[in-house]
């Protein structure tokens, strides 16, 4: 990883896309090769719990905007309804 990136050390502080970053970086050095066993072995680890941990964000993520969508679904249903009653009124 570049130094002008300065990203957290533990992985638990990265965000999204540091975590996709490093991700992507440990991908491309188990595909590159020529590492030892225990490196490439501690290597796969590493892109294991990062892949999981960009997985637990996009789903914190996917069920933020659900319930984004359901509550303002929801004012527009009120919103509806208060302007059918309008209507009628006229």
């Amino acid at each position: 990883m570049a130094e002008t990136d300065k990203a957290p050390a533990d992985d638990k502080d990265l965000n999204f896309e540091q975590a996709l970053n490093r991700l992507d970086e440990t991908v491309k050095a188990l595909e590159e090769g020529g590492l030892a066993l225990t490196d490439a072995t501690q290597l796969y680890e590493t892109g294991m719990k990062l892949a999981r941990r960009c997985s637990e964000m996009l789903a914190t993520a996917e069920l933020r905007i659900n319930r984004i969508q359901t509550a303002f679904g929801e004012q527009m249903r009120f919103m509806a309804e208060d302007s059918d009653e309008q209507d009628e009124e006229l």
